[in-house]
């Protein structure tokens, strides 16, 4: 039986979760949203945050404000919250380190390259089970089919976002505040094989992109060893007789991906707004109560109610989460 290490501690955000702490730190178990900060405090650490939600931001800004580094693989911290966490990691010295592999693929690519240097950012999508279905042939479609991911194994909620290219929309974004560079030059290109994860456009008309068989083990590794190369057992990427092709993403079929870049230029709460509605949204279509199609519908409802208020901290952006879900919510029940 595995022994914990003297040192480990756990908290726990929600208060119901069972606690299955090993004997040897049960001592030093922390409970609630606030003991999952305080440890994320912990000076000289790397926090990887893995939080579902926009209950990763209020750790990731704990994260950054410690001056750690903070392996980020909760996209909310970034979407819904990306001033409030880059102000927090520029005033406080923290870095943020990004574990999607787009985002590492981006930063990879990045490394050794000044910022004038850097024309475009292009993030490569799979295209998801509907790839090449226009908007007609989406009408229908069921919880199965949106599940049924062609090369990721993800959750439910990620899974039915890249069904919908949401998923690709928070990229955008979180692409935007990682590298300071703004939406015109971030594109989408759809990529059925997701060999290439992202690529990296110079001034000069050079192209970097990292390649690799799609494995998340990749990416979060080298978040944690950055700027050291650890080997990781991983399938060799093997090119021969391989073909890579490119698209260009259907904005008509997938509107979602335009709603993104809309909530990312309009800033403010927008982003929060987007998050929060698609979250609400695709749950209502994983229990049958929504189309597939009505997804992108309800989030345009809400960007569209929305207000234009500055969120300036983790309880305002909070605050910007709670009020869309309840906007979502009603959204749903009006279209049962």
């Amino acid at each position: 039986m595995a022994t914990a290490h003297p040192d480990a501690a756990l908290a726990i955000a929600d208060p119901a979760v069972p606690d299955a702490a090993p004997a040897q730190i049960a001592m030093r178990l922390q409970r609630g949203t606030g003991a999952v900060a305080a440890l994320a405090s912990t000076p000289g650490v790397t926090v990887v945050n893995g939080i579902v939600g926009a209950g990763g931001l209020a750790p990731s800004v704990a994260a950054v404000t410690a001056g750690n580094r903070l392996a980020l693989a909760n996209k909310e911290s970034l979407v819904a919250g990306g001033p409030v966490l880059m102000a927090a990691a520029t005033r406080h010295g923290g870095a943020i380190v990004p574990v999607d592999s787009e985002h590492s693929a981006l930063w990879q690519c990045l490394v050794g390259e000044p910022a004038g240097a850097v024309a475009r950012l292009v993030l490569t999508a799979s295209g998801g089970p509907f790839r090449g279905r226009r908007r007609n042939e989406l009408e229908g479609v069921t919880v199965a089919e949106a599940l049924a991911h062609p090369t990721w194994a993800m959750g439910p909620r990620i899974t039915v976002d890249s069904a919908t290219m949401m998923n690709k929309a928070l990229e955008v974004i979180e692409a935007h505040h990682l590298f300071g560079v703004g939406y015109d030059r971030i594109d989408v290109l759809v990529h059925p094989q997701s060999i290439i994860h992202s690529m990296v456009e110079l001034v000069d008309g050079s192209v970097k992109a990292q390649l690799g068989e799609p494995d998340m083990r990749v990416p979060i590794q080298y978040a944690i060893t950055t700027p050291d190369r650890v080997g990781v057992p991983v399938a060799p990427l093997d090119l021969a007789g391989r073909i890579l092709s490119f698209e260009t993403p259907d904005l008509d079929a997938f509107p979602c991906l335009a709603l993104g870049y809309a909530a990312g230029r309009r800033g403010g709460a927008a982003p929060a707004v987007l998050n929060a509605s698609d979250e609400v949204a695709v749950a209502a279509f994983l229990d049958g109560r929504l189309g597939f199609l009505e997804i992108a519908d309800v989030v345009a409802e809400c960007l569209a109610a929305a207000g234009d208020t500055e969120p300036a901290t983790v309880a305002d952006v909070i605050a910007a989460d709670t009020a869309a879900r309840v906007l979502a919510a009603e959204a749903v029940a009006r279209r049962r």
